[in-house]
């Protein structure tokens, strides 16, 4: 067989390999490239990168959970877990009834050492274990008390003490992530310090929604407080009020017919089919009853006890540890029972609709408070149905009076500058509203924050969400009414007192002492025509850091009366920062101390404006009439409790002399009419109490010339009317004279002038005071030469103003009846 030998064409000739003409090409761009790319690469290039790395696995890791949601059913298998977790499936509602003392774990015993005492050994200990396992099944089997008690909901979460240490890693985690989030904002040096609030706030507010409903409530009462967290953080945190997220409709139906027992077309015609507002414990949806009335359903958040009294039960062993760490005597741990009273309240809507229906009762006299009625066969514990309230809220108030708008301008502004009024009415009516709970009433709403207040049509304001209601006690109303007079006149021994009326101070405190430091913390406060220039509740506050002081605990109902004046004083703050809460109480304190006939009530009055001799203290006499004044003469005229009567911020002031002339004759026209009025026996009373020596001793002395002034000026006026009615002036058609000057209306007309005089209750005064000063013959003699120089200077006054008047009105009856001639 012939081989075959390899070709030449296919022996080892090297062929010479020729590149492309693409390939060379492509090779120059690369190297061009490289030689194009800098060494370094700076580190914003790389940040950036990283960021769009991180955002793409962000992106892709997010899909991929959700499809694993869906895949696996992770909520449904979830929900499972936290069934099983809570251990939800052995409470027992029938085994609530009150358990015996826990067993101890049983000690061994060796009594005897024959077989048989071994053996009954052994089964009684095997009985007491039995024992011991049976009641600690017991204690799971319970569920949380209807009604907060501490001890009940430590056993019931000491039993679960996984739960606890769960809560305790989401809060913690919680708060870190906001931490980082915080520090990573803060790194951008560019952001101005506004810019940085905004991002604290919403940081703040996103972490209060995602750890439920009690940080929810601590964020809506933070929101309330402008002046303490900044207002870009409260406006961040008002958003906790009204927007949070709703859960299911279907899971709120369910809830409604499980408590009603019955679908919800057998009791509504129509039943919104979205939310119409969303709070930590509730949401509010709006339905039409079967007789066509519109109401409010408001529908309990599931599964929400146990979430409350787990963060109380949490925030209680915070307390406790807080205490042995400060080495405290008094046990502060009572602050988380009183917040777990109020909230455990809130759960159970026939409770709140209780509470609705008693402060309603309450408060119907005072037509500018209005209370939605509770229709009960719609209510149970989860339920809750109201009467539907039309009316504005003030976040919504507040937003249109700030808002801009580049169409329509003039009116925009128009809308504007009404909702700035109809807000700064709220902010009156609120506070006027707040002073009759607390001093009249005695039932105090404890959570008015903007969410739960209305505007209305009628201009009235609503109050909604009756879970958090404070009821005091009449002594209680009456010291905190003695505290607010004492802290205006700067009396700190008798402030001293009314705590200790209020239970603040306790016995066996060096009240010495303790008078010394109240003054150091409160007597710094600068004052504003006689007022405090300062919040109530800095006053409150600065009370309770100086009882703390002392490790004195503060009564429960202290602290809802500070939580419902920091709420309205938050909202005062944002509708008129130049508002004084104690310049608008202070009006209301007068009146009711001047009016209400009680023995109470004169005690604090006498302490106030008269000293141990029972002699006047004419700078507090003062003070107490000015601001009384316009209060007064609008009840008598009205005879009914009506809102505080303010001046309108925006208005110009005008003329301060002016001003204050008005004043001090409307001063001393209330003090006439009151004098023989059927309201003024508190003044009389008071007047016949006093030193009547130091009373006529100062009245003609020097300082009380105004006073003299302006009581010419408003007798004189009153001689006026009396001779123009005497003479028949006004009968002549021929002549018109003018009114006579008034002061706010105020003036007294010559029928009260004649009741004056002719009151018996006025002239036995005046005859005591009389009888006690004849002795003094110089004193009498100064006293009758005032009175006669007063005299004079009435008659002149009131002559020339006749003289005056009549003359205009001929002058003026002549220049209009004269030829045209003569007057051309």
């Amino acid at each position: 067989m012939a081989s075959v030998s390899p070709s030449p064409s296919c022996s080892s000739i090297r062929t010479p390999v020729r590149r492309s003409t693409f390939a060379v090409a492509e090779l120059r761009r690369l190297k061009q490239r490289r030689t194009s790319i800098p060494v370094t690469v700076g580190l914003g290039h790389f940040g950036e990168v990283v960021r769009n790395d991180v955002e793409f696995l962000k992106n892709k890791i997010g899909i991929g959970i959700k499809w694993a949601n869906e895949a696996f059913r992770v909520p449904e298998v979830t929900k499972s877990a936290e069934e099983l977790l809570w251990l939800r499936h052995l409470e027992d509602p029938v085994s609530s009834t009150p358990l015996e003392p826990k067993r101890s774990w049983p000690q061994p015993s060796y009594s005897g050492l024959s077989g048989v005492d071994l053996l009954m050994a052994d089964v009684k200990a095997l009985e007491a274990y039995a024992g011991y396992v049976y009641c600690l099944s017991k204690m799971w089997s319970r569920p949380l008390p209807e009604v907060y008690d501490a001890q009940e909901v430590a056993d019931y979460f000491n039993c679960r003490p996984h739960v606890v240490a769960f809560r305790l890693l989401e809060v913690f985690s919680a708060f870190m992530v906001a931490a980082i989030r915080l520090r990573t904002s803060a790194s951008d040096k560019r952001k101005t310090l506004e810019a940085s609030k905004q991002i604290f706030g919403m940081v703040l507010k996103e972490t209060m929604l995602h750890l439920g409903p009690t940080f929810i409530k601590v964020g809506q009462s933070l929101s309330t407080r402008p002046d303490l967290i900044g207002t870009e953080i409260s406006k961040a945190l008002s958003e906790l009020h009204d927007r949070i997220p709703p859960f299911p409709q279907a899971e709120a139906v369910k809830i409604i017919e499980e408590e009603l027992g019955a679908p919800v077309e057998s009791f509504f015609s129509q039943f919104s089919q979205e939310t119409v507002a969303a709070a930590s414990f509730g949401q509010v949806y709006r339905g039409r009853t079967l007789d066509g009335l519109d109401v409010a359903v408001k529908v309990q958040r599931p599964d929400l006890r146990h979430a409350v009294l787990r963060d109380i039960y949490i925030l209680r062993l915070g307390l406790g540890v807080l205490r042995k760490i400060a080495k405290r005597e008094n046990d502060i741990r009572v602050y988380a029972d009183e917040l777990g009273k109020g909230l455990a309240g809130e759960l159970d809507f026939t409770l709140e609709a209780a509470n609705a229906s008693e402060f309603r009762e309450a408060h119907s006299q005072f037509s500018y408070i209005r209370v939605p009625k509770v229709y009960q066969h719609l209510t149970r514990k989860r339920v809750l149905t109201m009467e539907w309230m039309v009316g504005e809220s003030p976040t919504d108030l507040l937003s249109v009076s700030s808002g801009d708008s580049d169409h329509d301008f003039q009116s925009h502004e128009r809308q504007k500058l009404e909702a700035r009024r109809s807000l700064l009415d709220l902010v009156n009516k609120g506070v006027e509203a707040t002073l009759v709970q607390l001093l009249d009433t005695g039932i105090l709403h404890a959570d008015p924050h903007p969410g739960n207040l209305r505007y209305t049509t009628s201009r009235q304001i609503g109050f909604l969400d009756f879970g958090l209601v404070c009821r005091m006690q009449r002594k209680h109303q009456l010291a905190m009414l003695a505290s607010i007079v004492h802290i205006v006149n700067g009396d700190w021994a008798s402030l001293v007192d009314a705590l200790t009326d209020m239970d603040v101070i306790k016995p066996g405190v060096n009240t010495r002492r303790f008078t010394l430091d109240l003054e150091l913390a409160l007597g710094e406060v600068e004052l504003r025509n006689g007022i405090p220039d300062i919040e109530f509740t800095k006053v409150l506050s600065k009370i309770v850091k100086v009882a703390l002081k002392y490790q004195l605990q503060m009564p429960p109902y202290f602290t809802l009366v500070l939580r419902s004046l920091a709420c309205f004083e938050g909202l005062a703050a944002v509708g008129d920062p130049n508002f004084k809460t104690f310049e608008a109480a202070y009006p209301f304190v007068v009146q009711k101390l001047l009016s209400e006939n009680s023995a109470a009530t004169r005690k604090i009055l006498h302490s106030a404006v008269l000293n141990r001799k029972k002699e006047f203290r004419w700078e507090r006499v003062g003070l107490f009439l000015s601001k009384s004044s316009t209060r007064t003469n609008n009840h008598w005229a009205t005879k009914k409790h009506s809102p505080l009567v303010l001046s309108t911020r925006d208005e110009t002031s005008g003329d301060n002399s002016s001003n204050q002339t008005n004043r001090d004759a409307d001063t001393v026209g209330v003090v006439l009419r009151l004098l023989a009025s059927k309201d003024g026996v508190v003044l009389r009373r008071l007047l016949m109490a006093a030193n009547a020596t130091s009373l006529i001793r100062t009245f003609i002395s020097r300082d009380a010339h105004v006073i003299r002034q302006k009581l010419c000026t408003t007798i004189a006026d009153t001689m006026y009317q009396w001779m123009v009615g005497i003479f028949g002036i006004k009968s002549l058609k021929f002549i018109s004279l003018s009114d006579p000057p008034s002061s706010s209306g105020t003036n007294i007309t010559v029928k009260d002038f004649k009741s004056l005089i002719a009151d018996k209750r006025v002239r036995v005064i005046l005859r005591q005071i009389f009888e006690s000063t004849k002795s003094d013959r110089v004193l009498m003699f100064k006293f009758g030469w005032t009175s006669f120089v007063m005299f004079l200077t009435t008659s002149a006054l009131a002559c020339h103003r006749f003289v005056i008047s009549v003359s205009e009105g001929y002058i003026n009856y002549l220049s209009l009846s004269a030829p045209v001639a003569l007057r051309t």
